[in-house]
């Protein structure tokens, strides 16, 4: 473990003076340690914040296990689907300029994905199925709940085998353009509004975003969202001056024992997917969920109104929406889901302690982020730990970081 004394992303405080008891924090470290020595996490970089003040910073384990360097503060991660939420406040801009409705058909910012039909459930991904007629179109607000009728792909040897099975393979084989082809050429797996499944939604709201700004969304979201919050370090690429700094992962999968594979964050993709693609440091992660608990603002720069962050981090599903699919998640279920983040639902439920109003996102790399309003406090785990033992990793967090308030 390497105390971080610099480079601070928020004021800091003493953890006691922050509600934290004293005693109580030393067991974190214990913990991430003991599943480093494991072999079951090979680093990982851990900030909490509580009432706007930075209380906990430290580094665990390596940059690359192979060559046995230190984590530093700053290393780089692809934070895979914590993508999810940078976009839908991307997003949310462009609504509260009038630009963008919640609401609208999404094929009228994309009038590729018209037309779409659904694959009826008694037929799901038979090749030659009958399709029937979409019984409502897919909005805006279905591809940030994960309620539009996509999906990452089901089946193997079936019709939707042609679906890409994430926003990463689906970014490296084609342009966005030829994305929306791809999935134009498909029915969607439901009715729109219907049913919640994780999916490709916010790839394609990522190129609503490129279609209605007029510029990638990379750029886009440089110009609006990371300069002015100071996230110097988020991107779609790593920098090639900067590969220096960026984690690498076990060899071999800890549950599984085969080897392992992880998104190249150094390798530019044929499209900036919205869903998956990006890359940040715990800091600059941490700036942008402590704008989120701020409901908008940032040491004096607004990026939305109150307003706006009210309405992403409410529950948007109703109780005509099947949650059967976001249930077979084990850190999630008995949650809602909001734009871009899940929504606590209440104390109980979601196999880990929490507050009713928490929400938060995480990645396939194994990186986690959470924001407690009730609480005040802000979470963000960086690690290159894919697998199942991320769904571990992010309940392990919870009970460590909760556990510490006095």
């Amino acid at each position: 473990m390497n105390k971080t004394e610099n480079m601070a992303p928020l004021p800091r405080a003493e953890p006691r003076d922050l509600g934290f008891a004293p005693d109580r924090l030393p067991r974190i470290a214990a913990a991430l340690n003991a599943e480093i020595a494991r072999n079951a996490l090979p680093g990982a970089v851990l900030m909490i914040a509580r009432r706007g003040k930075l209380g906990y910073c430290e580094t665990f384990g390596h940059l690359d296990p192979a060559a046995d360097s230190a984590m530093p503060v700053d290393a780089m991660f692809s934070i895979a689907s914590m993508t999810k939420p940078l976009v839908t406040v991307g997003a949310l801009m462009l609504c509260e300029e009038g630009r963008l409705a919640i609401n609208q058909p999404v094929r009228h910012y994309l009038p590729q994905l018209s037309g779409m039909r659904v694959n009826p459930p008694q037929c799901d991904g038979a090749p030659g199925a009958p399709t029937e007629a979409a019984l409502r179109e897919m909005t805006v607000e279905d591809l940030m709940r994960h309620t539009a009728g996509l999906s990452y792909g089901r089946g193997d040897k079936a019709l939707y085998a042609r679906y890409p099975f994430s926003s990463d393979i689906a970014s490296s084989k084609w342009t966005g353009s030829e994305f929306l082809a791809q999935l134009a050429a498909l029915p969607l797996h439901y009715q729109p509004g219907s049913r919640w499944e994780y999916s490709l939604g916010l790839d394609v709201l990522g190129l609503v975003i490129e279609a209605v700004a007029g510029m990638p969304l990379s750029r886009f979201l440089d110009e609006r969202l990371f300069r002015p919050l100071g996230m110097c370090d988020t991107a779609f690429t790593v920098p090639a001056d900067q590969v220096v700094r960026y984690a690498k992962a076990l060899a071999l999968d800890p549950v599984t024992g085969e080897p392992q594979t992880l998104r190249d964050g150094t390798t530019p993709h044929k499209f900036d997917c919205g869903g998956g693609c990006a890359v940040s440091t715990a800091a600059d992660y941490l700036r942008f969920a402590q704008m989120l608990l701020n409901r908008g603002e940032l040491d004096g720069v607004r990026v939305l109104s109150r307003k706006s962050i009210e309405f992403m981090t409410s529950d948007h599903l109703g109780p005509e929406v099947d949650l059967g699919k976001l249930n077979d998640y084990p850190n999630i279920r008995g949650y809602g889901f909001g734009l871009g983040v899940a929504v606590r639902r209440s104390a109980g439920r979601g196999g880990m302690p929490g507050s009713a109003g928490e929400f938060h996102w995480a990645g396939s790399t194994g990186t986690y982020f959470w924001v407690d309003p009730s609480e005040e406090l802000v979470t963000v785990f960086m690690a290159h730990a894919p697998g199942a033992i991320r769904y571990y990793h992010r309940q392990l967090l919870h009970a460590l970081v909760l556990q510490a308030l006095a």
